[in-house]
């Protein structure tokens, strides 16, 4: 039977995005990826960037809000910020629930290659989360 995977976050512009990207390319075959936001912020051109420069395509990707998929019956939700745990809605399934609060690279500061290192860090530590994860649970 497939399971279904939704990666949550507050805007769903970054770090949710990039979960989204390599859980896709790392799980197996039939593996439902669904990733949203509590609230939507549109995907970040950096995150695209950054994910790009990895081999991994989110250009295509939408920003979505949660309660566009209330009715799928997930086996895994993953929150990506303290954020959207504490804001995350009840779903009507038997869902594990996972937690890791990432840092959010959008509010670095500094110039753009000081900026673009912390958007790849967080790249770097989501993929390595996400690998895991797919190798424990899928």
């Amino acid at each position: 039977m497939a399971k279904n995977v939704l990666v949550l976050c507050t805007g769903n512009s970054c770090r949710s995005q990039i979960a989204d990207g390599y859980l896709k390319a790392f799980v197996p075959d039939g593996t439902g990826v669904y990733s949203a936001g509590v609230e939507t912020h549109g995907v970040n051109p950096k995150a695209i960037e950054t994910m790009k420069r990895d081999g991994v395509d989110i250009a295509g990707h939408s920003s979505n809000n949660v309660a566009e998929f209330m009715d799928v019956d997930f086996n895994y939700i993953i929150t990506v910020c303290d954020n959207a745990k504490a804001r995350c809605p009840h779903f009507h399934s038997k869902a594990y629930r996972f937690h890791k609060n990432f840092p959010d690279p959008a509010i670095a500061d500094g110039t753009e290659a000081e900026i673009m290192g912390e958007f790849d860090a967080v790249r770097d530590t989501i993929k390595h989360y996400c690998k895991q994860f797919v190798s424990a649970y899928l």
